[in-house]
């Protein structure tokens, strides 16, 4: 369940001489390298703006075993070429998603083989054990952990803060579910790398990165922050160039795949990921300026491939020639 390499060599998008986008991840193929990932994806709503069963994957919004009430208003603040979000993981719970809206994704998706992968978020390690043991269920093709939630149980340090206690919630929730579990990253961390090293040991079938960075907007107006939270994460294209340079370092630091993230805005962008060692990405934030944009992205990405003589995922990945796995 830890392989990450390129499929066969005649998918691509149908056509003849298209390239081949499929891709493996901890077993399971993907049509294509592209997902929509959590926070800013949502089926129904998604649904009208583009038929997202065309992507590899959709990651829906983070769900914890009880609902959660997300933060105080005001929540997002626009930043130079990105944004700023407090959301706080605002979610209706592990339960209710299963019983209303899996079931409406399903039958979205149909039989075109997007893969559906549900995001876990919990305030202690036996909260995000339960969420994930409500979420690996039928319907469900793989789990994502964020280990970004402040541990309350420890005075509301992240998870993913530390490798002993990213380590720990990782190795609880894997031994606690059947599908293969993705750990996602938070880049507020000295040492990324060391942080993956410790999940991969403790189960984690691949990682994804990166969450938000931390952030802070001042209203001059009001003379107060621009987020009642006060701080919050920083998404778009102003982190793309720290997330290349995550993803680059943490795919060489373990051998599970990496599902490389952060300011994803066109198809060049995308390749740019898979160049620096991912084996798949998700666009987020470019979605909330045009809901269509992981489809656009993903054109984006197969004509990138087609126009510069790459027939393959596996052979954009290995084009840097630094030591790529």
């Amino acid at each position: 369940m830890r392989d990450g390499h390129a499929g066969g060599a005649s998918a691509g998008t149908g056509r003849a001489g298209d390239p081949d986008l499929r891709v493996s991840l901890c077993g399971l193929e993907w049509k294509n390298p592209v997902g929509a990932a959590s926070g800013t994806f949502s089926a129904r709503e998604s649904g009208l703006a583009y038929d997202f069963s065309q992507l590899g994957a959709v990651t829906v919004k983070g769900l914890s075993k009880e609902p959660w009430q997300g933060n105080p208003t005001p929540r997002i603040a626009e930043c130079p070429s990105g944004m700023l979000n407090a959301i706080g993981l605002e979610n209706k719970g592990a339960g209710r998603f299963v019983a209303e809206d899996l079931p409406f994704l399903r039958a979205f998706i149909g039989d075109s083989g997007t893969r559906v992968i549900a995001n876990v978020a919990g305030h202690s390690v036996g909260d995000c054990c339960e969420a994930a043991e409500a979420l690996d269920c039928d319907g469900v093709d793989m789990l994502e952990l964020n280990i970004s939630c402040p541990n309350v149980e420890m005075g509301g340090m992240g998870f993913g803060t530390d490798p002993r206690m990213a380590a720990e919630v990782t190795g609880a929730v894997r031994a606690r579910v059947k599908r293969p579990l993705i750990v996602k990253l938070t880049p507020n961390v000295t040492d990324i790398a060391e942080i993956a090293r410790a999940v991969e040991a403790a189960g984690a079938d691949a990682v994804s990165l990166i969450n938000t960075l931390l952030g802070m907007r001042i209203d001059l107006g009001r003379r107060r922050p621009a987020l009642a939270n006060i701080t919050g994460g920083l998404s778009g294209p102003a982190i793309r160039p720290v997330a290349v340079r995550m993803v680059y370092q943490v795919s060489r630091a373990v051998k599970i795949p990496v599902i490389g993230m952060g300011g994803i805005m066109s198809g060049e962008d995308a390749a740019e990921f898979l160049m620096a060692g991912a084996s798949a990405v998700e666009v987020g934030t470019a979605a909330l300026i045009d809901p269509s944009a992981p489809l656009d992205i993903l054109k984006g990405l197969s004509a990138f491939m087609s126009e510069n003589g790459f027939g393959s995922v596996a052979a954009l990945r290995a084009a840097l020639g630094t030591g790529q796995k």
